[in-house]
């Protein structure tokens, strides 16, 4: 249960942090819900006002059973949905089990006893009336039929639909009013805050009565203190409809714990702080800085983020990876004195408690890179979580890293890994260069990977994610079979139409860029990200004639303002297995545009049949007129001989139009 104890202490150290509300993490004894009904109160418990909601998020007061409750007879303490607060809901036609007498006691209890409040009071004090459901048919909020009873369907298409209803999620096709959740504002002379969610000090006094009249106390497995032990643990982790949990103990008549134990405590015993506080961190930390993958989250983050003053890496920049002072992993220190004033401003590690490292590693999957300074003390924890089922979740990976560890293994991901990528239209519309020097994202490894059928498949796109955590994060070698499927496409150029050639651009970049990474940590061979003139492999100048062939006939296509793919572009699956004699096909069908170019293009003509002759010249003649497949590499020979005719600028006049 390392996982807990290190989400445990970075709640605790959270504490410490000067930050604003909105970015604190939820204090225990609550749970986050939707709101859609706001009623506000005087102080006395009478009626003021009410609105509807959208797309609200509270934090309310919650118990140990009513976080985790399905559809049975646990209520929240204060805000909760109106078959619970509404006494009177039954009375119109309300089709949902009334709880209001457990709502109702419940709150009694809190009100009377030493660790009450004045809202809260209230609040019990206008619910004891009976006339929620009254009252908020009566300003417009509920809606009834001619027979007072609640509407479940709008039928008067003449009539937009009331705004409760249009927020209101539908079950089984029908509207049900009484699930809206109700929450409190009460107005009160000096209060500066009427909302209830939002009154730390009502918070506080629900803390301390739950944590007052809570369970028996155990040996936390966690603390290895005696104190208040959880029963069941918190739900809705990843967001606020998540019924998924990490521990549960509760099935006594299924084979969760039973054969081995007598009861759940005796397989382990969480406190009930200890869990709320881990579990509330881990909320936290997934809504700043995890990244999502459907149901599968990756978050990273530093458990004590040491104070260093001082600015971390542009993550906006790829580029950036390839200068010199981006930091230096190997002269890291023990962080025992206080760092000298900056001068220059610089940002605060201290309020940042490990966010910058959940966007670093976040950002890793979207083909960015940063560095940051730590101290060789510090702790960064990787985790994975998945749920199989919609009550299950689990821990799929975990890491802790040291710091020297953890930013040198994501370092040799994007240098190894880094080759020229094509941006998408988008990208570039916002000033994003055409080609720029990059270990391809998450996502452009998943199309170039397995296509369309990616967008549509879950399964398919966590498995590939988790593969390629431990490529990323553990400096493992590529996987072969991934880095196959993703030459095998890069070579299927025929099958993207004219207007979907820049998708191609983009798979061929990612191909090349996990052949270099495959090759460079299995086969032990390093690759410029330029054209390798003195390069002999038969594979590599086998790449380079493909990329001078389509060269020549583009060129031509384009002086004649024909749209339509190359026969280099036609065939280059063909030609990957088996390149000699489908380079005879190529060689031969380049004589009409040859032809064609030598009176009016001599000087490109002379130097492309010179480039020719110096790629041939390199190739051992065996070796040359072999039709044994090529591997991944000819790509690299290929991508490296395109970019550079493409970029290349000469004096002559037709090489000036090629670029332009």
């Amino acid at each position: 249960m390392s996982w807990l104890g290190k989400l445990y202490k970075t709640y605790e150290a959270v504490q410490q942090l000067d930050l604003a509300q909105s970015e604190q993490i939820m204090p225990i004894c609550h749970t986050p819900q939707n709101a859609h009904i706001h009623i506000t109160l005087n102080q006395n418990g009478a009626f003021i006002r009410a609105e509807v909601l959208e797309k609200t998020q509270i934090v309310l007061p919650a118990t140990e059973d009513s976080a985790c409750r399905g559809n049975n007879d646990a209520p929240h303490p204060l805000a909760d949905k109106l078959h619970y607060v509404a006494q009177d809901y039954a009375n119109y036609g309300g089709k949902k089990k009334p709880y209001f007498n457990s709502y109702e006691a419940q709150l009694k209890e809190w009100t009377n006893s030493p660790y009450s409040h004045p809202k809260a009071t209230a609040v019990y004090q206008y619910i004891s009336k009976g006339t929620v459901i009254a009252d908020l048919i009566k300003h417009g909020i509920c809606h009834v039929d001619e027979n007072q009873i609640l509407l479940t369907s709008w039928d008067n298409s003449d009539q937009p639909i009331p705004l409760l209803l249009k927020v209101l999620p539908k079950e089984k096709g029908m509207f049900e009013q009484g699930s809206a959740l109700v929450c409190w504002s009460v107005e009160i002379a000096g209060d500066q805050c009427p909302q209830t969610w939002k009154d730390s000090s009502l918070q506080q006094a629900w803390i301390d009565f739950d944590i007052n009249n809570g369970g028996d106390s155990a040996l936390c497995y966690i603390t290895g203190n005696n104190i208040t032990a959880a029963v069941k643990h918190p739900a809705k982790i990843r967001h606020t409809g998540d019924k998924a949990k990490l521990i549960s103990s509760n099935d006594k008549d299924g084979y969760t714990y039973r054969g081995r134990f007598f009861d759940s405590q005796q397989a382990a015993t969480v406190g009930f702080e200890v869990t709320q506080k881990a579990h509330n961190t881990l909320r936290w930390l997934i809504g700043r800085q995890g990244y999502r993958n459907g149901d599968q989250v990756i978050i990273a983050w530093a458990v004590n983020q040491p104070n260093i003053p001082q600015p971390l890496e542009s993550l906006d920049d790829p580029e950036a990876l390839f200068s010199d002072n981006w930091g230096n992993i190997d002269n890291l220190t023990l962080n025992t004195e206080s760092a000298s004033p900056p001068i220059e401003p610089t940002l605060d590690h201290s309020k940042d408690l490990g966010q910058r490292f959940g966007h670093l590693f976040s950002e890793k999957l979207k083909g960015k890179f940063s560095g940051a300074p730590l101290a060789l003390t510090d702790s960064i924890v990787v985790m994975t979580l998945d749920s199989a089922t919609p009550g299950r979740m689990g821990v799929t990976y975990y890491r802790d890293f040291q710091p020297t560890e953890y930013l040198s293994n994501l370092e040799a991901w994007h240098l190894d890994c880094a080759w020229w990528q094509r941006a998408s239209k988008e990208k570039q519309q916002t000033g994003k260069p055409k080609w720029y020097r990059s270990a391809p994202s998450n996502w452009a490894i998943l199309e170039a990977v397995y296509g369309d059928i990616i967008k549509s498949n879950e399964a398919l796109k966590k498995n590939l994610s988790e593969r390629l955590l431990s490529s990323i994060i553990d400096k493992q070698s590529i996987p072969l079979d991934i880095m196959r499927r993703a030459t095998h496409r890069a070579t299927q150029r025929h099958s993207f139409k004219l207007d979907q050639q820049w998708q191609w651009e983009q798979n061929l970049g990612v191909a090349c860029a996990l052949y270099r990474g495959y090759a460079i940590r299995t086969l032990g061979r390093h690759y410029a990200m330029a054209l390798e003139t003195n390069n002999t492999s038969r594979d590599y100048l086998y790449g380079r004639l493909l990329a001078v062939a389509e060269n020549i006939e583009q060129f031509s296509l384009d002086k004649s303002s024909e749209k339509r793919l190359t026969n280099a572009g036609r065939l280059m699956q063909r030609f990957a297995d088996r390149p000699f004699s489908t380079w005879k096909t190529i060689e031969l069908s380049l004589l009409p545009y040859i032809q064609r170019l030598q009176n009016t293009h001599g000087g490109f003509i002379t130097t492309r049949k010179q480039l020719l002759d110096q790629i041939h010249s390199l190739f051992n003649s065996d070796s040359f007129n072999s039709d044994k497949a090529l591997s991944a590499e000819f790509l690299l020979g290929f991508h490296s001989q395109r970019l550079e005719l493409m970029t290349k600028k000469t004096t002559t006049e037709s090489e000036l139009d090629l670029i332009n």
